[in-house]
């Protein structure tokens, strides 16, 4: 009797590796996408680093669910050059990578500021200079006015945008109202026509606010800065870059 042999059997295929979620490392590769005609380059690095600690590891939103109400609310008034937000949109799950080469063209989402109708994660439609900060006292306003004491609101504003007048009076109101669950990020690279003798912080602190100095491409800086306690009064963390024109 012949036995015949049975064919030989390939050894089973390892398991694939788990799937490695974009980190910092990925957002220069996800920014070099872009490559519409966009005049804010500078703009754009400057809030790379604050942006992804932001997002990473303080920011309480997924792109599961980017509406819910009890969700962290980040308000982007410095809206000129969004290409690092949106690199870390995408990297962190809110909008796809393929969006990424058409920016700036007539048909993508990706315009040159972002729109909140049109890109996930995006609280406003931000354009004129100025608005940001103002429209994050009253998002504030109505978030304790609805009694929702756990969503922290965040705004990431430049340095040059201070000039405007509408943020000093935003920040007047802040400070006296007590909004401790206001936050605003002020991108610091030495652009402002009429820069304060003790620096942006010191604007904040004579309102009443808490707020920190830091470097702006210190991560662990940054995020010990936005998450410091500050009891019973908004916060401000300034984040020194290299300046606009080096």
């Amino acid at each position: 009797m012949t036995t015949s042999t049975p064919p030989d059997t390939p050894a089973s295929a390892p398991p694939p590796a788990p799937r490695r979620s974009p980190g910092f490392d990925d957002l220069p590769a996800l920014m070099s996408l872009m490559t519409g005609d966009e005049k804010h380059d500078a703009a754009a690095t400057s809030t790379l680093d604050a942006l992804w600690v932001l997002h990473d590891r303080v920011l309480r939103v997924s792109p599961d669910r980017p509406g819910d109400p009890g969700r962290d609310r980040f308000l982007l008034s410095k809206g000129h050059g969004p290409m690092a937000y949106y690199a870390v949109l995408a990297a962190r799950g809110f909008l796809p990578a393929d969006w990424l080469p058409g920016f700036g063209s007539y048909d993508s989402p990706l315009g040159h500021h972002p729109d909140r109708t049109l890109v996930p994660g995006v609280e406003i439609g931000s354009g004129s200079l100025g608005h940001g900060l103002p429209l994050a006292v009253g998002t504030a306003l109505g978030l304790r006015a609805r009694g929702r004491s756990g969503p922290r609101v965040w705004v990431l504003v430049g340095d040059a945008e201070l000039d405007e007048g509408s943020n000093h009076e935003a920040i007047d109101f802040a400070g006296a109202a007590g909004l401790d669950r206001l936050h605003v990020l002020v991108i610091d690279n030495s652009s402002a026509s009429h820069p304060l003798p003790g620096g942006a912080a010191s604007r904040f602190t004579a309102a009443g606010w808490s707020a920190l100095t830091v470097d702006g491409r210190d991560h662990e800086a940054l995020y010990a800065a936005y998450t410091r306690p500050h009891p019973g009064r908004p916060h401000a963390v300034v984040a020194r870059v290299e300046p606009k024109h080096a």
